[in-house]
């Protein structure tokens, strides 16, 4: 966290949700909370973290970053 007032302290949370949004269709309003919530869980753990390529990472994907690292 940085100083009060830093308007990038949720820009990395603001862009996640926002394209959460745009590419989970379950968002919709129609589905169950628990229909919701099994969606996002693997959006993120089956998609975002290991298929989707982030730009902050050079391209590569959060799992294949850390992997690199750890290398």
């Amino acid at each position: 966290m940085s100083q009060k007032g830093n308007c990038r302290d949720k820009a990395c949370a603001e862009t996640f949700f926002k394209t959460l949004e745009r590419e989970l269709e379950t968002l919709d309003g129609e589905h169950s909370a628990e229909e919701v919530r099994q969606s996002v869980f693997m959006y993120i753990k089956a998609y975002y973290n290991r298929i989707r390529m982030h730009s902050a990472l050079d391209y590569v994907t959060p799992n294949g970053f850390n992997s690199e690292k750890a290398a």
